[in-house]
């Protein structure tokens, strides 16, 4: 009996001092130290050390270890498998048109994006496409990947027209290649096409923000003209607030070496320091924006393109691209 006694004395667990049961002050004063309270649990807490763990400790110290949890977060990775299987299936189409070693001439030239394969034939027939310079009429005739292909003058190729838009991140220059070896975005859009693509114009290597990568050259020339003015949205960030008296002078226009830089709009950004400005233009004279700022006695910190042709950088993280759809690459066509 003894023997039982003094087991069961050994195996009980010490109660924590200030009695069995909390009191309403007790709680209240937990509440007050930053703790809260998950509903009205009856039952004892039991601390750390005790048989139990009290699942509110459990919970608070995980949120502390590991972060508050974003809602819907399973909706967010659902959706990001949606963007990247989209993203698949459109680089999967494009691979599907890499022409073979030879490729019947029709094809060949709806692959170019000038007409439909139909259309193609109606082109061959009346003797208006030629190959190796020389007029082919002949229907099914096939062509090779070393053929020289001219259509009204201009020569064509199969490649199907692919439109990759990049957030470019500091540190990698706006060239297909580089003699000094520094990073590219074409280390970053490598595996976008099976084709091979070009910037649509440059950013420098510690500017970021959108650019726009395609094989389409007579889109390339539209977008990079300055005939036909395209917008390009900047957000600046100075190593100072910018005064009104500045702001205003930029906005009148500010004479660089090339002539004077006209600003579409300037203001600053709503809810944002003064050292953080908006800034429209559609010239594209080299470095142009640092160089209106260092006009002024400004030091650029940070350059981001927000938006070029009417694309943004709208769910694209910084390093990452995406396809444009059908849609985008219409209205570009349009402007």
């Amino acid at each position: 009996m003894s023997g039982d006694g003094n087991q069961s004395g050994r195996n009980r667990k010490p109660r924590p001092s200030g009695g069995s049961r909390p009191s309403g002050n007790s709680r209240s004063s937990s509440d007050s130290r930053g703790k809260s309270s998950f509903g009205n649990s009856k039952g004892p807490k039991t601390t750390r050390g005790g048989d139990r763990f009290d699942s509110r400790d459990k919970y608070e110290n995980g949120d502390r270890k590991f972060g508050t949890k974003k809602p819907f977060s399973r909706a967010e990775k659902d959706e990001d498998k949606t963007k990247s299987f989209i993203q698949k299936r459109r680089f999967d189409k494009i691979s599907k048109s890499v022409p073979k070693e030879s490729i019947r001439l029709n094809k060949y030239i709806a692959n170019s994006g000038i007409c439909s394969r139909r259309e193609a034939d109606e082109l061959i027939t009346q003797g208006l496409v030629e190959v190796n310079g020389k007029v082919v009429t002949e229907m099914g005739y096939q062509v090779q990947k070393t053929d020289r292909v001219v259509f009204d003058g201009q020569n064509i190729t199969p490649e199907k027209p692919v439109y990759v838009l990049l957030n470019k991140p500091k540190g990698y220059i706006s060239t297909t290649k580089d003699e000094k070896a520094r990073k590219t975005v074409m280390d970053l859009t490598a595996n976008a096409s099976p084709y091979r693509i070009f910037p649509v114009g440059r950013l420098d290597r510690q500017t970021t923000g959108v650019i726009l990568l395609t094989n389409d050259g007579h889109l390339t020339k539209k977008l990079t003209h300055p005939s036909f003015n395209m917008r390009k949205i900047y957000h600046v960030t100075l190593d100072r607030k910018l005064s009104t008296e500045d702001l205003r002078s930029i906005a009148d226009g500010i004479r660089l070496e090339e002539g004077v830089a006209e600003v579409d709009s300037i203001s600053y950004i709503e809810g944002k320091p003064k050292n953080e400005i908006g800034i429209e233009i559609h010239i594209g004279w080299n470095r142009v924006i640092r160089r209106i700022f260092q006009k002024l006695g400004y030091e650029v910190e940070a350059l981001d393109r927000v938006m070029f042709a009417g694309l943004t950088k709208k769910n694209i993280k910084r390093g990452h691209w995406r396809i444009l759809t059908e849609q985008e690459v219409n209205n570009l066509k349009m402007l």
